[in-house]
């Protein structure tokens, strides 16, 4: 995989050294703002990136590149995912995949016309915590109720308050606490038991976006609650029970550091099946080796994953709409 990063901001940084612990990842290009230029210019010395630039166009037009990593603001996610698709290139989009479901089905429209690669970049479903829970559902027995928080006060709350509005919290830049904190948390519920059958979200509103809400996802047969904030805070936990036992997962939905099995009648055990590398190792290992071998089975069946998450994420935004 020879790989464009777009963007400078944390999730970037945050990235930059995980990439260069995998094999099969060349980091070959970096595009900033032109406000951004010096800083993409001294990631790019920092872990030897050939190109450095603040024009996308370089990026397209590169053969050293096949691969664009998208980590800029959500709003911005189609227009790049669809320049690439269409110049050739395989995505890897981080979430939330687009700000629309027409928009998603776009870009999966092009990628299989293309014969590349698509992704979205969703810690949890790589990690082995998520795994351990699918492989040990069943021992719960009858799933009753799932609940997931995960609420963390934002440092750029406080500023939002005062009227300056960074993009996490622009609700023209898709942000807000759904897409943000608990597209996590949908991902994981969807992942589990996949699409509910009505979906429900109320929404604490400041200033046209929503700084903290409840999802509550209906499955019929049990029901789920995703609560995610921006603007307060609590303990970080997600429970899964049961009528035989319950899981907690210790910790949030996108790291998902340590899993509780507590069956009826039994002692708590303490799990923790992830590796020992960064949140973001284990997915970028996975999207390695699905570009190396091409794998169009193992990308539709992610595509099928993120377009469940993507309709139940646009019945949420509808309902806070209307």
């Amino acid at each position: 995989m020879k790989l464009a990063l777009l963007g400078t901001g944390m999730i970037v940084k945050e990235v930059l050294p995980v990439l260069t612990e995998i094999d099969g990842i060349e980091l070959a290009g970096i595009l900033s703002t032109p406000r951004s230029l010096e800083r993409a210019k001294e990631l790019a010395g920092k872990y030897q990136i050939g190109l450095a630039t603040s024009d996308y166009a370089d990026i397209l037009a590169s053969s050293a590149i096949d691969t664009i990593y998208i980590g800029t603001p959500n709003h911005t996610h189609y227009a790049y995912a669809r320049e690439a698709l269409l110049a050739g290139k395989h995505v890897i989009c981080e979430k939330p995949f687009t700000l629309t479901l027409s928009e998603f089905e776009d870009l999966v429209a092009i990628a299989e016309q293309k014969n590349l690669m698509l992704l979205e970049a969703i810690t949890n479903q790589y990690l082995g915590n998520f795994h351990y829970i699918k492989d040990h559902l069943s021992q719960l027995g009858e799933i009753k109720i799932v609940e997931c928080n995960y609420s963390q006060y934002s440092s750029r709350y406080d500023a939002f308050k005062r009227g300056e509005i960074a993009p996490a919290f622009n609700p023209d830049m898709g942000g807000g606490a759904l897409r943000d904190l608990n597209i996590y948390n949908i991902h994981l519920l969807v992942g589990l038991f996949g699409k509910p059958e009505e979906v429900f979200y109320l929404p604490n509103m400041e200033r046209g976006v929503d700084t903290s809400g409840v999802l509550v996802l209906d499955y019929k047969n049990f029901k789920a609650v995703a609560i995610a904030a921006k603007d307060c805070s609590a303990e970080i936990k997600s429970t899964i029970q049961g009528d035989k036992g319950s899981m907690a997962i210790l910790g949030p939905t996108n790291t998902m550091p340590q899993v509780s099995l507590s069956l009826n009648g039994q002692e708590a055990q303490v799990n923790d099946k992830n590796t020992p590398h960064h949140r973001m190792h284990a997915e970028f290992t996975a999207f390695e080796h699905l570009i190396r071998a091409n794998d169009l089975v193992a990308r539709d069946q992610a595509l099928a994953h993120s377009r469940l998450v993507m309709e139940v994420l646009e019945e949420a935004i509808q309902g806070m709409d209307s």
